[in-house]
């Protein structure tokens, strides 16, 4: 006899949001969510994403809890021979009336655990997972208490470090870069209005996102020694460095929060579901933050999950093994596409060699005069399927 149906570990945003899927489709569930400090980054959720957690239930007004995004705009602010025009994409050209919208992670890990909150058949564990074995009816879980739980179903949104994955024999590939991203928050002289702002230099974009009046969150992709070098200067020396790479055009920038490095890497798996475990999040894909496709893509993740349970009859022995199979299916295409994008666009930016940079710039020309391939890249952006 299983403890549960279902049990989901990690207790991130991908991770609350599977378990509340799991929960709604009827399973009963533990979360095994270990506490962790308040996460104080922002996510561009597009569209599709915002949509979702809307049909979930899991958020309401998107206006109550960030910024609209209808604009992105992209500079080339290398001093490359071949430089990439600048770039404005308009969400309205693509008859939509917004890309995205900003969110901070902090109200929306508050949202979701309202939601949490009203399902009874959903239970969360502050524990850590120390052992993660196979059983004759499913899965065994060992938590750092020493309580053990069974379960014929397991998601695992457990991050880039994934124990689920690697105990269950998921084969993945990770490749790390010398890049690192460092992010804060900022105050401008000038708002930014809905537009999302990507300075592309040679290591790697300085972007400004919209966060309400003139706040905005940095993202910064460089060096990490050179990142290093900036978090270790004086507030105004800092803020001297942000506003020439911002080149000026919003006027004086404050910084408003401590800042913060995150190392870079890519991790991709064969397949994101097997043998009843199933992979969300970081723990079954991980990019560079470019095209805002982190935890867009680990809602995608959730709602291919939801379908899936949805379309599963758990009335027959086996039913978790056919689910995390079918999941697999339905996951294929889009990893592979997104990664794909992701990874291209990534060293696109920072190739040295002329012929790169030729079609990088070419590229960007032609999605700049050419109305049918940018609706096509806003597609792909968006993660239409």
């Amino acid at each position: 006899m299983s403890d549960a149906e279902a049990i989901v570990v990690g207790g991130g945003l991908a991770g609350l949001a599977a378990a509340i899927a799991v929960a709604q489709a009827g399973l009963s569930t533990v979360h095994i969510a270990p506490s962790a400090l308040p996460d104080r980054r922002t996510s561009a959720l597009m569209m599709p994403s915002v949509t979702y957690l809307q049909s979930a239930g899991l958020i309401g007004d998107a206006g109550d809890f960030g910024q609209r995004l209808d604009q992105i705009r992209i500079i080339d602010a290398t001093s490359r021979l071949l430089r990439a025009p600048e770039t404005v994409f308009d969400a309205h050209e693509a008859g939509l009336p917004a890309f995205g919208w900003n969110f901070a992670n902090a109200r929306l890990t508050e949202a979701f655990r309202a939601v949490i909150a009203e399902l009874p058949n959903l239970r969360t564990l502050e524990q850590k997972l120390t052992q993660f074995e196979t059983c004759a009816d499913g899965w065994l879980l060992t938590l750092a208490d020493g309580s053990v739980l069974r379960a014929p179903l397991v998601i695992g949104a457990d991050g880039k470090t994934s124990l689920i994955r690697a105990a269950a024999g998921f084969r993945a590939r990770e490749n790390g870069f010398t890049q690192a991203a460092l992010v804060c928050d900022l105050e401008l002289g000038r708002a930014l209005g809905n537009a999302s702002v990507e300075f592309h230099y040679a290591n790697g974009p300085f972007t400004l996102v919209p966060a309400g009046g003139k706040r905005a969150n940095l993202v910064w992709i460089d060096e990490r020694d050179v990142l290093k070098q900036g978090q270790g200067l004086s507030p105004e020396a800092l803020n001297a460095l942000l506003l020439e790479k911002s080149q000026r055009l919003f006027g004086a920038i404050t910084l408003t929060t401590p800042t913060h490095i995150f190392a870079l890497s890519t991790i991709t798996v064969d397949q994101a579901g097997a043998n009843g475990v199933v992979l969300v999040g970081e723990a079954a894909h991980a990019f560079p933050p470019i095209g805002a496709q982190g935890l867009n893509l680990g809602l995608r993740d959730v709602a291919d999950l939801a379908a899936a349970l949805a379309g599963t009859d758990r009335t027959h022995n086996g039913w978790a093994v056919r689910l995390s199979e079918d999941y697999a299916r339905r996951r294929a295409g889009d990893l592979r596409r997104t990664g794909g994008m992701v990874d291209t666009l990534f060293r696109s930016l920072l190739a040295e060699m002329l012929p790169a940079q030729a079609l990088r710039a070419g590229g960007l020309w032609a999605l700049k005069l050419l109305p049918g391939l940018r609706r096509q890249a806003f597609s792909i952006g968006m993660g239409a399927r």
